[in-house]
């Protein structure tokens, strides 16, 4: 591995209160009229690997979910000016909880840049200058705000980062990820989209990034986009929110690709999974992680961290991702490995990461 010039220090996370899973899970068979076409349902949910996802959505008064009665969903598809509104008032706040988690683990005075993620929701001014403000951060301050990019929006986010602490070695780089999926329930009777649905949920994180050897180098940064998949991960600005479709063929073009020699040399650089004892893999699904087991020949156990992550709040889109890198930074006996995440594309992208001395 290269010599890191650019390094992620410290990690914070937060996610929202309320757990809409179980719930989701009993409104959506209810909308499958085939007993039989339910029961699959009901199996595939249990074995989604999912065991909680969090919303920004607050119960009802007598406790119920966003689509009880009472509840945002109640009977009614929002139109998507009423979600956005939403996404303005509530994006900040989870966005601010998880920079007040990173502060306690690293002091974030002097930030010279931000570089913010975000793929489910639009405001201007952006999300980027509400959270500077907030902040109360330097009007000299760079900003950047990565948008509607998907899953893999944090490597491109911390690959900005890398960029700028590598060439400008005082900065001091806050990156944040913010998703409110759970603001783009759609009204569908489908398996498919049902099932798309059942992956997401809400959740924020933000990184600091920067030259000092603290944390995790980064280190020969890929992407890719695979051939001919343009239409099996697709987001759709709608009037009735963002509608995710997720093609049943993602995992398997996931694990093809993986074993093609020409994607096996640009994510390993010419070396192997030999040595690598950290697996940063973006959580997508318990089919994505079985893919990428399967693709690069990984032992049952490597994945754990990301099948824990995916347990806990499912699948939060940019920043699923980082909430694996920061369960690894707070394992020591995690030193050496790669991270990698997909998205709409199909693409993949990533970068080695190995922990400071």
């Amino acid at each position: 591995m290269d010599k890191p010039s650019a390094f992620i220090n410290a990690i914070g996370s937060a996610v929202p209160t309320h757990d809409i899973h179980g719930a989701f899970i009993d409104w959506a068979a209810e909308r499958i009229d085939d007993p039989r076409a339910r029961a699959a349902f009901r199996r595939m949910a249990e074995r989604s690997g999912i065991d909680h996802r969090w919303s920004v959505l607050p119960p009802t008064p007598e406790g119920g979910s966003p689509i009880a009665p009472g509840g945002f969903y109640a009977g009614v598809t929002p139109p998507t000016s009423e979600r956005m509104t939403l996404y303005a008032r509530e994006a900040p706040k989870l966005a601010l909880a998880a920079i007040e988690r990173l502060a306690g683990r690293t002091p974030l005075n002097g930030i010279t840049h931000l570089v913010v993620a975000s793929c489910t929701g639009f405001v201007a001014p952006g999300i980027d200058q509400i959270i500077a403000a907030e902040l109360g951060l330097d009007p000299r301050v760079e900003r950047t705000l990565v948008g509607f990019m998907g899953c893999y929006a944090a490597v491109a986010a911390l690959r900005l980062a890398y960029h700028i602490a590598r060439s400008e070695p005082e900065a001091r780089v806050l990156v944040v990820t913010i998703e409110l999926s759970s603001l783009h329930l759609q009204f569908d009777e489908r398996i498919e989209p049902l099932l798309a649905m059942l992956q997401f949920g809400d959740g924020a994180a933000a990184a600091l990034v920067t030259a000092q050897p603290k944390g995790f180098g980064m280190s020969r940064l890929f992407a890719i986009t695979l051939p001919d998949t343009t239409e099996l991960i697709r987001w759709t600005i709608g009037d009735e929110g963002f509608a995710m479709h997720l093609s049943g063929q993602v995992p398997a073009r996931i694990a093809h690709s993986l074993g093609d020699e020409t994607v096996r040399q640009l994510v390993f650089n010419g070396g192997g999974p030999a040595g690598m004892d950290a697996w940063a893999v973006h959580a997508g699904g318990r089919s994505i992680l079985d893919a990428v087991e399967a693709g690069l020949h990984l032992g049952p156990d490597a994945l754990k961290e990301s099948r824990g992550v995916l347990a806990r709040f499912g699948n939060m889109s940019s920043s699923t991702l980082m909430f694996v890198l920061a369960d690894l930074l707070d394992d020591p006996a995690r030193t050496n490995g790669i991270a990698i995440a997909f998205g709409p594309g199909l693409a993949a992208e990533g970068f080695q990461f190995r922990r400071a001395p």
